[in-house]
């Protein structure tokens, strides 16, 4: 028997249709099962970051602005443009830019330097209580929710380890990808 056979588990011996026009094999219905799961993920990851930071202050950002302003203050320490980028594993800069504004117009972030030296962001006093009363919630909310489900600490520290080779298996494939793309009009 085949994953794509196995049963539900519903008790009547159905089988459970893995079947994905992006997988041929079980491995396939496995990374494709893993990406949708990711998919999701991702998606209630930042509705979650823009509902608490919401909690926490009358300001609407997305979730990667959320995680900007957090990053920022990741160490405590001024963080330039390339240090965001490179921690978000993100290449759009202009977008980036945007987002640094919008925080910095909310009074969040400050920003020191000029472009000769190098410009940094650090968190203002109002960031500095947003982001600890975002992690108030956070720790009331999330961690407690978490805390009750059996070994799921654990299987966080499991899936962080999946989740940081992903990254690199997928920056690699996309390398690869985009080193042998098809002219444009190649069949």
């Amino acid at each position: 028997m085949t994953k794509r056979d196995e049963p539900t588990g519903g008790g009547r011996g159905e089988a459970l249709d893995r079947s994905w026009h992006l997988a041929r094999t079980p491995e396939e219905v496995d990374v494709a099962e893993f990406e949708y799961a990711l998919m999701r993920a991702f998606e209630a990851f930042g509705r979650w970051q823009t509902e608490c930071l919401a909690s926490s202050v009358e300001f609407s950002a997305t979730g990667p602005e959320n995680a900007l302003l957090h990053i920022i203050r990741m160490n405590d320490r001024p963080k330039t443009i390339h240090d965001l980028a490179n921690m978000t594993n993100r290449v759009d800069v202009p977008n980036i830019q945007y987002s640094l504004r919008k925080l910095k117009q909310a009074g969040l972030i400050e920003s020191s330097g000029s472009g000769r030296s190098g410009v940094t962001y650090a968190v203002s006093d109002l960031g500095r209580k947003v982001t600890d009363r975002f992690a108030d919630v956070r720790s009331e909310l999330l961690v407690a929710a978490v805390s009750h489900v059996s070994g799921l600490d654990k299987g966080l520290q499991g899936s962080t380890r999946t989740l940081e080779l992903m990254t690199g298996i997928y920056e690699q494939a996309a390398r690869t990808a985009a080193t042998h793309r098809r002219k444009p009009g190649a069949e």
